[in-house]
């Protein structure tokens, strides 16, 4: 008799072995989801249970920050990512000093946009425990020559 998997489990949206797991660590958990579209990323505390978002952002917020509308169709990229996890740490790092990184479902690959995003994040102070492998350098996220100037001035600014 095969076993009745979850309803969430069955539309592949939750991965209860891996959430039990970061639930343990009991730690604030660096939430990063990508879209067609965008970069979402929270910072999450659970409390039997129940989650609650104590900060967020996602890369649509760069347009307001000076990313040119007609390169919103770019939100999606290495840059956007990692501007958007600098962005989240800036807005969290006085009161989060360490989180636990939740991919959810995504693919686990290396120099990834989640990766891009996880950076932008440790490089605004939070500690979060990672391969150093994994994470891309700052010349592979700016290497899109219509981006690395807007990157380069984006940066300064947050």
């Amino acid at each position: 008799m095969p076993r009745t998997l979850r309803r969430r489990r069955a539309e592949a949206k939750t991965d209860y072995k891996a959430r039990l797991a970061l639930l343990k660590s009991e730690k604030p958990r660096l939430i990063i989801r990508r879209t067609n579209r965008y970069i979402i990323l929270q910072i999450v505390e659970s409390h039997i249970a129940q989650d609650k978002v104590l900060f967020g952002a996602t890369s649509k917020e760069l347009l307001s920050k000076g990313w040119p509308e007609s390169l919103s169709g770019s939100l999606k990229n290495r840059a956007a990512a990692y501007l958007a996890g600098l962005l989240l740490g800036k807005k969290a790092s006085g009161k989060i000093k360490e989180a636990i990184l939740d991919m959810g479902m995504h693919r686990n690959i290396k120099k990834s946009r989640i990766y891009s995003a996880l950076k932008g994040v440790i490089d605004a102070g939070i500690k979060i425990p990672h391969d150093k492998d994994s994470l891309p350098s700052l010349d592979e996220i700016s290497k899109n020559p219509k981006t690395r100037e807007i990157f380069n001035k984006l940066k300064e600014k947050i």
